[in-house]
């Protein structure tokens, strides 16, 4: 029998409350996903969190700690509100820690909208705000050749939550899709990372309470909020590409 799977979750921000008290942290929201998409693959008995899956938390915004690579087999890096180029502490150092990951050769790589664009940014691209606005609530993402080889779709729906970019995709790094308001909606290299700037881990609900917040905030408008609600409960791909970040970490 294979040994577990440890996932080590940096955790880039702090779930609202709603989702807080209910997941746990954004550790909890990926080991719900984790967990439907190896039930999804009929892997449960070896990919289930009381058998083969181990996913431990890491508190990186407040805290310092980082796991050792030796104890682990993956990293995930998970969405933020925060920037991913700004010059601050914490991200500086996220940005060391994941170049340390990629400069070696097993422990593998997942990054989610923030931490996507963390891993550009460790690769030397250009992250930052684009020009064509946010990009809200479940969206098409037409995918490139190795995209629809390493997802098994023609096409993938997503939830999305984001006003920041990847810019360009590395040399080297096949690129896994795009959308109109996104030329870089996913990266792969082989063996090493795979990430995407929409969130597969999001629900309605998640999704619901981040866009109801922000409306109040005054980040989007009453028009933009409705017509992103509107499409907050439509189905999307999430536990299917799940499925493949998980039999990616378990490839070969």
């Amino acid at each position: 029998m294979r040994p577990p799977l440890r996932i080590a979750v940096l955790e880039c921000d702090t779930p609202l409350p709603n989702t807080n008290c209910r997941y746990n942290g954004y550790g909890g929201v990926f080991t719900a996903l984790l967990t439907a998409s190896a039930k999804a693959l009929n892997h449960l008995d070896r990919l289930g969190p009381e058998t083969g899956l181990q996913i431990s938390k890491w508190d990186i915004v407040s805290g310092t700690e980082y796991p050792k690579l030796e104890d682990i087999d993956a990293v995930l890096l998970t969405g933020s509100k925060h920037n991913s180029f700004e010059d601050v502490p914490w991200i500086n150092r996220l940005v060391e820690f994941t170049q340390s990951v990629l400069a070696q050769d097993r422990v593998r790589l997942l990054g989610i909208c923030f931490g996507h664009q963390i891993v550009g940014r460790a690769l030397g691209v250009k992250v930052g705000r684009s020009n064509q606005g946010w990009e809200i609530a479940v969206c098409g993402m037409d995918l490139t050749e190795k995209g629809k080889e390493l997802f098994g779709l023609d096409r993938i729906r997503i939830q999305q939550m984001h006003q920041d970019i990847v810019f360009d995709c590395p040399p080297g790094v096949a690129l896994l899709g795009s959308s109109p308001r996104c030329a870089v909606q996913g990266m792969y290299s082989p063996g090493r990372f795979i990430t995407v700037q929409g969130h597969p881990e999001f629900t309605q609900e998640i999704e619901t309470e981040i866009i109801q917040t922000r409306t109040k905030a005054g980040v989007f408008s009453e028009d933009q909020a409705l017509e992103a609600l509107s499409r907050t409960g439509n189905e999307h791909d999430g536990v299917s590409i799940g499925a493949t970040f998980l039999k990616f970490l378990r490839e070969d």
